[in-house]
């Protein structure tokens, strides 16, 4: 198991370096994508690419020369254009939901020994269908089993997002997922082998989103990150950012958790669909 040094960092919205050099990030920051000129040119320009994508292997599948090759990769690049185009939709109509103050959370019992299993699948498959084969998934979690009371559809959320982000800046290696639990917070991480930290650190530390995309230009990690940002920020939680090897990223966040007793008498009604407003 990966020391996580860094789990004993507060919750609060302290922006400043820590002793060891390490910065912990203000998720407290309300960085409107809906208001940002930039975010908006480039979400214009990536759904037209992908409407564009579509269209075009759309028009390839219906020539009769085609045989089951081509029909089959034709089809697989259709695929991959819509899911990336409702993915970019949904994290940027999610993040101006979380804009306008009405997103609420859902605290659900979860054991954390199955809190990946379910994301693990889908992360293989992706792995695959991006043809990234050379890209190994790792993961790790604490060997004891243990009930926590968390929001487990934002965290995975949040890591469905992070390791989305990581496969982006790796071409070859390896992303590593885990988590750890301690004194009722329980850390998360998605560590990659890539080629994206100095890129992810400006998003993550950013306030002024037209400045970090005049630098680097890429409007999918920039909603991204500002997105896992804010639902970090709604949970009570911390996010900071170390440099993985050379220029690997390994992204951390984590949320309060409240352990349950095994074999206690719980009345899971009294947490499970709990709505709080934010």
């Amino acid at each position: 198991m990966r020391n996580l040094t860094l789990h004993t960092m507060g919750l609060g919205s302290d922006n400043a370096d820590n002793k060891d050099g390490t910065r912990k990030v203000d998720v407290s920051t309300n960085l409107s994508m809906i208001n940002c000129p930039t975010i908006l040119t480039g979400m214009s320009h990536e759904v037209r690419t992908h409407m564009n994508a579509i269209v075009a292997f759309s028009y390839l599948m219906n020539r009769n020369s085609n045989n089951d090759s081509e029909r089959e990769e034709f089809s697989n690049q259709i695929l991959a254009s819509c899911e990336q185009l409702i993915g970019l939709l949904d994290n940027f109509l999610d993040s101006a939901i979380i804009e306008s103050g009405k997103l609420t959370t859902d605290l659900r019992i979860c054991k954390l020994t199955n809190v990946l299993d379910e994301l693990l699948a889908e992360f293989r498959d992706m792995i695959k269908r991006e043809g990234q084969q050379d890209v190994v998934l790792v993961t790790e979690s604490c060997p004891d089993p243990t009930d926590v009371i968390i929001d487990s559809d934002r965290v995975f959320r949040v890591i469905r997002i992070l390791f989305q982000n990581a496969l982006q800046n790796t071409n070859s290696g390896y992303i590593k997922i885990g988590y750890e639990f301690r004194d009722e917070k329980v850390t998360f991480y998605v560590l990659d082998s890539g080629q994206g930290y100095f890129k992810c650190k400006e998003f993550l530390h950013t306030e002024d989103l037209n400045g970090s995309l005049a630098k680097y230009n890429d409007t999918v990690s920039a909603i991204n990150i500002t997105l896992a940002k804010k639902i970090i920020s709604i949970l009570g939680g911390a996010v900071w950012i170390e440099c993985n090897g050379l220029t690997g990223t390994g992204i951390y966040f984590s949320v309060p958790a409240k352990e349950t007793a095994e074999g206690s008498d719980i009345n899971i009604n009294k947490f499970v669909n709990s709505m709080i407003a934010i």
